[in-house]
């Protein structure tokens, strides 16, 4: 099992976890919108540590992306491996095909 597979299994877990005894619980207990707000933040902050081309801070902003994603995907029932399901869908297509097959493209 990979850190990142690790990391979602507690994430999920979490869900049901106090919120007054984990950061993860009480983002949870928030509700989606706030969940996909800090994703949001996170985001951002990632993105000025690609700009300014910092490798150490973009590689802890792109961490800190990842467990958000998977908290704002857990706040609305989607797994990794449901996250990984479509990945594996799309494999062996065109980027731009793909996007082109998308409702309203």
């Amino acid at each position: 099992m990979t850190a990142l597979h690790r990391l979602a299994a507690t994430v999920l877990d979490r869900k049901t976890a106090d919120p007054d005894s984990s950061w993860t619980a009480r983002l949870l207990a928030k509700g989606p919108e706030k969940c996909a707000e800090k994703f949001g933040e996170e985001a951002v902050e990632a993105i000025i540590e690609a700009v300014k081309g910092d490798r150490a801070r973009l590689t802890a902003e792109a961490a800190d992306v990842m467990f958000h994603l998977l908290v704002m995907l857990a706040a609305r029932d989607i797994t990794l491996e449901d996250v990984e399901a479509e990945l594996t869908r799309r494999e062996g297509t065109s980027g731009l095909a793909e996007k082109a097959a998308r409702p309203g493209a």
